[in-house]
């Protein structure tokens, strides 16, 4: 199975679109989405595509009220989770937070296959040991709205535990 990770859309539909467009070609079947979503209409740019979609809030959470009407207007694609969220995808335990710090404690648990974040919109991924002497993937896709850094996404293949950066072209 294969996702698009991505973070910090910061209002830029055009950037989230195409993010998104190019990952779906590439055959992304779900989109994790790490915080600072801002205004929560942004998403609606994602419901043609007809992928489940998990957002969480970072520390540019928006307006809560609105996210959720656009979450019931998605019909089921769209997951808002709040702070945080665990899933369990393609037998792989995932957690998402907007933190780096945060996205570090969890990964050094073990109780986590993968932790997806971003904020300091800073493309980084990375394999730790946790505390139970197995390996945690940290994935940061960096800023798909490309603020202070190139607009970027990763492409993640669960089953083979790959990770590919994308630049997002416009």
């Amino acid at each position: 199975m294969k996702i698009c990770i991505l973070s910090d859309s910061h209002d830029n539909r055009q950037l989230l679109e195409q993010s998104v467009k190019q990952a779906v070609a590439d055959g992304a079947e779900t989109i994790l989405h790490c915080g600072d979503v801002v205004a929560a209409g942004t998403l609606s740019v994602l419901y043609k595509y007809n992928l489940p979609i998990h957002v969480i809030h970072g520390n540019n959470a928006g307006d809560s009220y609105t996210m959720h009407r656009v979450v019931e207007k998605s019909q089921g694609l769209i997951t808002y989770h709040g702070q945080d969220a665990g899933m369990v995808l393609a037998d792989k335990r995932i957690f998402i937070v907007h933190y780096p710090h945060y996205a570090e404690a969890m990964a050094l648990t073990g109780d986590w296959d993968l932790v997806c974040f971003g904020h300091d919109h800073e493309v980084a991924v990375r394999t730790i040991t946790n505390v139970k002497g197995k390996q945690t993937v940290l994935a940061n896709p960096g800023t798909v709205a490309g603020i202070g850094a190139n607009p970027t996404y990763i492409i993640a293949d669960l089953n083979k535990m790959e990770f590919d950066v994308h630049e997002v072209t416009v």
